[in-house]
């Protein structure tokens, strides 16, 4: 456990379950902060650097909040939000229309990423230059789930190709391996992650984002209808302080690649091009004016994208998903 205590990985689900949610109305005097629990993605991670900073630099205290986080696979993160046993989580667009079509009612009230970071990546010398490309060849991907098969597909009806024109191959989370070894032509990656490191061992890549295809709701700050309406103020002040660990790091990533040795385990032994590398590649996609702004052609491609999956039944109303108005 690292930085006092700050982080906690949520082995015992039902204490925290206990006291997750902040008291409605915030904060009981002026001296005391509310302490909340923010989950993100499965493990510590340098591409959290802006959460982190919220930290460090004393943003959530500034808010009057006291933030604490722990890691949870998504899906569980967004079923907890909506039913009203987490305040906060952080989850990638397609989860909240998933869960909202489920009658879960979370509402995504901040924009982390404004473009959907998957992409695709391939060997400087296969050939591989746009999605059409893919026609016919091996690509790798973790499994037929989650944000990489959703990008995927994404990727793949933007230029009108079908899922049977590619070879799928679920290889787990051994993309660059995988790649390394020829064992599939293509591999799906984040294009801040997978490519960097791909790079670092001298395979030149090709990548071809999502983001420069299709325009879809990514990554950002989750909560549920029932605290917009009983403690906006506490929404309102969460959303600021981790705007401010936002652009804090985008102001000054090299400090934010310090900051996060308090907060991710090995990471001053990791190596520290690859690390800087990928928090550098990120940057890009935290970008925004203004920062946090969720724009609804975004939410309506995604709603598109999971119709035509078969992963959502009929339409929803996509306006009730998400809302700028937390906003500074």
């Amino acid at each position: 456990m690292m930085l006092k205590s700050r982080i906690a990985v949520l082995a015992l689900l039902m204490p925290l379950l206990a006291t997750a949610c902040a008291a409605p109305g915030g904060r009981t005097s002026p001296q005391e902060a509310d302490q909340v629990r923010l989950v993100m993605g499965y493990r510590p991670d340098i591409q959290f650097a802006p959460m982190y900073m919220a930290v460090a630099e004393g943003f959530d205290e500034a808010q009057g909040l006291e933030l604490e986080f722990h890691h949870l696979p998504e899906t569980e993160a967004v079923q907890l939000v909506g039913v009203g046993e987490l305040p906060f989580a952080i989850v990638s667009g397609e989860q909240v229309l998933l869960a909202r079509a489920q009658g879960l009612p979370v509402v995504y009230v901040m924009a982390w990423w404004q473009d959907y970071p998957v992409a695709v990546a391939a060997p400087e010398n296969i050939g591989i230059q746009s999605p059409q490309d893919l026609r016919g060849k091996h690509v790798g991907l973790p499994g037929l789930y989650g944000a990489s098969y959703i990008g995927l597909r994404a990727l793949l009806d933007s230029a009108g190709v079908r899922e049977d024109e590619v070879v799928l191959e679920s290889i787990g989370y051994t993309q660059v391996e995988s790649l390394m070894q020829g064992l599939v032509d293509a591999i799906v990656v984040y294009a801040n992650n997978e490519p960097v490191q791909l790079e670092a061992q001298g395979v030149p890549v090709t990548v071809l984002p999502v983001a420069d295809y299709v325009q879809l709701a990514s990554n950002g700050l989750i909560t549920n209808e029932k605290t917009l309406q009983e403690n906006p103020d506490l929404v309102r002040r969460m959303v600021a302080a981790l705007l401010g660990g936002v652009e804090a790091t985008l102001e000054d990533p090299a400090r934010a690649f310090e900051v996060s040795k308090d907060f991710v385990e090995g990471l001053a032994e990791a190596d520290q091009q690859v690390q800087r590398g990928v928090l550098e590649a990120s940057l890009p996609f935290w970008q925004s004016e203004p920062l946090g702004y969720s724009p609804l052609q975004a939410w309506a491609n995604m709603q598109e994208v999971l119709l035509s999956m078969g992963l959502m039944e009929s339409p929803i109303e996509i306006e009730d998903a998400f809302t700028n108005e937390f906003l500074p």
